[in-house]
């Protein structure tokens, strides 16, 4: 018996996806991978099972899919969930409503529930470090503390939901926190940080001024005031001082999103949606995003004004009156620098990854010029 993921929604969840699989997608405090396997999946049916990598677990979830018999399959309104690798016999109705990714704006659209979640699923039965005495508590809520935590002179809001300090993370001083809210391990709060729920800020990320209800996946550094809201951020990712993005727009209307499936903008169902950037994508000082700007992997933007709302991977420049391609022998030596600084080498297979990535993305290139 195997239990395997299932890969189903990649298209549509690019440029996230590029650089991992779906199952490594940060949402919450975790990834949907760690999820699965904190949760502790043991089935024991004697047959192999395939679990959409796509799907958070819950506890009821779990008790459904340890209950598959061989040929059925759990499906959640037209969307499977778990499958036998045996020829299908049975379709059943969860009678859960789980997370589901499909889609980037997923990720911070279900935080505030994954956060949750993955608190409960972190915490229980265990006694978090003492929070020190120059912090100022607001109401009765849960705050977690990992070891080598520190939080100095913040506010810290958890009436909403849950604030879980990861190890090693630093809080400085006159930051503000409203929950729910996640930083990871090694993850450095600013000063005077302004932090709206749900948000997290994943493992080894730097982020200072306003931050609402975003995901920053590892290793990206927000470091300086700016605003960004209702937003995904991947990886190895910089933005300049004064970065900013919409998060609605001046009609209020439906947010549109570019979906590389479709090569076009589709409907998000959304009135607030900020920014998607890619791994290895950087921004320069001041630079400005329109609601729903999607940004690929290691595109450097830079320049006056609102660039595009697409900004193709290997993108250069602000696209007036288009963007140049910054050629891949560049980008990996900015990435090869950059990951030094962390001690982490920039080995064959990574070069091999992104030399992938450049030649599958340039038909979107091509396309904006």
């Amino acid at each position: 018996m195997s239990i395997a993921f299932l890969e189903t929604e990649r298209e549509n969840l690019l440029p996230l996806t590029w650089t991992r699989p779906v199952a490594d997608i940060r949402v919450g405090i975790l990834t949907i991978r760690e999820k699965w396997a904190l949760a502790g999946l043991d089935h024991s049916g004697g047959h192999d099972l395939e679990i959409n990598n796509a799907v958070c677990p819950t506890p009821g979830l779990m008790a459904e899919i340890k209950s598959l018999e061989r040929g059925h399959s759990l499906w959640v309104s037209g969307f499977c969930i778990a499958s036998s690798t045996y020829p299908e016999i049975l379709k059943i109705e969860s009678k859960e409503q789980p997370t589901i990714i499909r889609r980037p704006y997923d990720i911070f659209c279900c935080n505030d529930a994954e956060i949750k979640n993955d608190f409960e699923l972190l915490t229980k039965g265990r006694k978090s470090q003492p929070l020190p005495g120059s912090n100022t508590v607001v109401g009765s809520g849960e705050i977690f503390l990992e070891k080598g935590a520190k939080v100095e002179a913040s506010v810290l809001n958890a009436s909403a939901g849950p604030i879980y300090i990861g190890e090693d993370a630093e809080v400085m001083e006159g930051c503000m926190i409203r929950g729910p809210f996640a930083l990871g391990a090694h993850a450095v709060l600013k000063m005077g940080a302004k932090i709206y729920g749900a948000t997290t800020i994943g493992p080894g990320c730097k982020a200072g001024g306003e931050v609402n209800n975003s995901v920053f996946f590892a290793n990206s550094n927000k470091a300086h005031d700016g605003f960004i809201g209702n937003s995904v951020i991947g990886e190895w990712c910089n933005l300049g001082a004064d970065t900013n993005c919409s998060n609605l727009k001046n009609t209020y209307g439906e947010v549109d999103v570019y979906n590389y499936a479709s090569k076009k903008n589709e409907g998000s169902g959304l009135q607030f949606c900020g920014l998607i950037m890619g791994d290895h994508a950087k921004c320069g000082i001041n630079t400005m995003f329109n609601t729903g700007t999607v940004v690929g992997v290691c595109a450097n933007v830079f320049g006056g004004g609102f660039p595009p709302k697409f900004i193709p991977d290997f993108s250069w420049g602000n696209g007036v009156p288009r963007f140049d391609t910054c050629q891949i022998d560049k980008a990996m030596e900015t990435i090869a620098r950059v990951w030094e600084r962390r001690g982490k080498k920039l080995e064959e297979k990574d070069k091999a990854l992104l030399e992938t990535i450049f030649a599958q993305t340039s038909p979107y290139r091509l396309e904006e010029e």
